[in-house]
């Protein structure tokens, strides 16, 4: 009896082991030859030219943006310790000027794609979402002019909405 459960359990493991190897054997997957579709139906090379200029734009102003808080906030610190040494007033100064020339700077480029939106006839369909960029980089230097460096990040904030709007809204 032991015997005949002995070979009934070892036919039982091989038959189990027969199985998994039959489980292994992959099929040869048949894949259907692709077919090549061309349409001008994508963007032109002139749109996607345009799109990155206005995504160019996008990483400056939010570059300038990310640095923006702890530089402000640092300016207006030694603008307000009176006991600050003549050699940090000094650094400050030459930092508030390089604050001012790096927003001049920004707005230039953001006057030159808003030009560009009003004078392309293929963009001038999304000047309702650019437009204004250039008077609220410009009200951001203003303010950074009259000393409210934390202040002037809130117009460059809605030029960012104002160019990722125009990102989304172009093909």
């Amino acid at each position: 009896m032991k015997t005949i459960t002995k070979l009934a359990f070892t036919a039982l493991a091989l038959s189990i082991f027969a199985v998994s190897a039959a489980a292994q054997k992959k099929k040869p997957v048949v894949y259907p030859k692709p077919s090549v579709v061309t349409t001008n139906m994508g963007p032109t090379a002139a749109q996607v030219s345009d799109a990155q200029k206005v995504s160019n734009q996008v990483m400056n102003v939010t570059k300038f943006l990310y640095v923006l808080g702890g530089a402000a906030k640092g300016m207006e610190d030694i603008d307000r310790d009176t006991k600050a040494n003549k050699a940090a007033r000094d650094a400050n100064a030459l930092n508030k000027t390089k604050f001012i020339q790096t927003i001049r700077n920004l707005r230039a480029g953001l006057a030159v794609l808003e030009v560009d939106f009003r004078t392309k006839p293929l963009l001038k369909k999304y000047l309702v979402k650019i437009d204004g960029i250039t008077a609220l980089s410009a009200q951001a230097e203003d303010l950074a002019v009259a000393g409210k460096f934390s202040e002037s990040g809130r117009p460059l904030v809605m030029v960012v909405e104002k160019l990722s709007d125009t990102l989304v809204a172009m093909p």
